[in-house]
């Protein structure tokens, strides 16, 4: 095992560019409930958050039951337009075979339901990769808090100080910056520009090297 580094990636917009179809079903979701969210509002109350935050930032408080069927009326939208396009981000396998090939620790930490970890890594067979997954039920604090990216690096043995987090979104830019971690943003959900504070970009995941990973984690 490579005990200097270890990679954390998150799910949604990472491993997949699912963030497009997530925004198709949230609004379909939301249009039935009698909301029609632009693309501001999505931003500041429901990406990279949870389904329990989330909602409660668009409904207010909610029963637990009434969260969970809202959340899996949403996924499934969601799982259902996906279904069909559904591949891995360029790069994504042969970056996957490389950590492997170096025996490099991985994890996902991701704010997605177990539902939906089960159907991305089943349709994108790269479920053998990870041994360490944590989803939402593993969290009380949604990105960016910290939280998960603590738990995620506990759970592999390695220090936030030796890992890299790949992420999308700003709020898990942020939970890995706060978390002690190097991040390395991926531009599926923004721009080079808006992802700014984390520490190196990339469009995919061709070109990622050892010699790049070992750059990112200790040049300060």
């Amino acid at each position: 095992m490579n005990k200097s580094l270890a990679v954390i990636f998150d799910m949604d917009g990472v491993l997949v560019d699912s963030n497009p179809y997530h925004k198709i079903a949230l609004k379909q979701f939301a249009q039935q409930h009698g909301y029609d969210l632009d693309e501001q509002q999505l931003r500041e109350k429901i990406y990279g958050r949870t389904n329990k935050e989330w909602l409660t930032n668009l409904f207010g408080k909610l029963p637990d039951d009434l969260i969970h069927r809202y959340a899996e009326e949403k996924e499934q939208l969601y799982r259902d337009l996906f279904a069909q396009d559904i591949r891995p981000v360029k790069g994504l396998i042969k970056f996957l075979d490389l950590l492997e090939s170096n025996n490099v620790p991985k994890a996902i930490a991701t704010s997605a339901p177990p539902s939906n970890v089960s159907f991305t890594l089943s349709r994108t067979n790269t479920g053998h990769y990870f041994s360490t997954v944590l989803d939402d039920t593993f969290i009380t604090h949604s990105k960016p808090h910290p939280e998960i990216y603590l738990k995620a690096s506990a759970a592999i043995g390695q220090t936030p100080a030796n890992c890299i987090v790949i992420e999308d979104s700003l709020s898990g830019v942020a939970a890995g910056k706060a978390a002690g971690c190097r991040v390395i943003g991926i531009t599926t959900t923004h721009t080079p520009e808006e992802l700014h504070a984390a520490d190196f970009i990339i469009h995919d995941f061709d070109g990622l090297s050892m010699d790049v990973l070992n750059d990112v984690l200790h040049t300060r």
